[in-house]
């Protein structure tokens, strides 16, 4: 049985030094017209879940998710060719990707909570394009619930390939080890975000690593 390898992106592949968050604030405002007040925790969640929030903490009941969504990929789109400037790879990613594209036993795609035109800016920004199989991710327009993307990315996996996948799931937070657990994923978790590495094993990550820059030992946890 193949594995479907499922990245988070954001402190797990790259940081993005802030420059969708701002996109994110002056959408907000351009859209709603509502002063921004209130920076909200994105780490670990989707998309979905925090415009459900910062539209609650500033009132905002007049204003769709697709309305909002539209405008912020139009900023980040303005602004994309910045995350290689404020942002950075994070150990090793390059060399994990490129080993486990070469692998036939491996499917690799995103599962991220961003939503997906932003994800692939992302992605892009740092010729990471190719390593993934976006068609069969799971993003922060399919749920509110992270655990929700894990399974939308593994059924869409199914479907395109005819085939069952072993999933593995990679991530640096908390919601990502659950996210995985949930659905039955072996859990890798990387000590590369804001969360402490026993915070990630006391979840139920079956792997905490420090990063990715022992190429064999990446793999292995990976793979196995």
């Amino acid at each position: 049985m193949r594995r479907l390898v499922m990245w988070d992106i954001d402190y797990t592949l790259l940081r993005g030094g802030g420059v969708a968050a701002k996109a994110w604030r002056a959408a907000f405002t351009e859209v709603t017209g509502v002063a921004w007040r209130d920076t909200p925790i994105f780490g670990g969640r989707t998309d979905t879940d925090i415009c459900n929030e910062v539209f609650a903490a500033h009132g905002v009941t007049d204003c769709t998710h697709e309305r909002f969504f539209a405008r912020y990929v139009e900023l980040v789109d303005e602004i994309k060719h910045e995350f290689t400037v404020q942002g950075h790879l994070m150990p090793g990613v390059r060399e994990v990707l490129a080993h486990l594209g070469d692998d036939p036993r491996v499917v690799q795609t995103l599962v991220t909570g961003n939503i997906p035109e932003v994800a692939a800016f992302k992605v892009a920004a740092f010729g990471l394009s190719g390593a993934f199989d976006a068609e069969v991710g799971g993003y922060g327009t399919d749920d509110s619930l992270r655990a929700t993307l894990v399974r939308r990315s593994l059924e869409r996996a199914r479907d395109k390939y005819a085939e069952d996948f072993r999933p593995v799931v990679i991530g640096d937070t908390v919601n990502d080890v659950t996210a995985a657990l949930a659905n039955g994923a072996v859990a890798i978790a990387v000590a590369t975000g804001a969360t402490p590495a026993a915070d990630l094993a006391a979840a139920g990550a079956h792997v905490v690593l420090p990063d990715l820059s022992d190429l064999e030992a990446s793999v292995k946890a990976l793979t196995a």
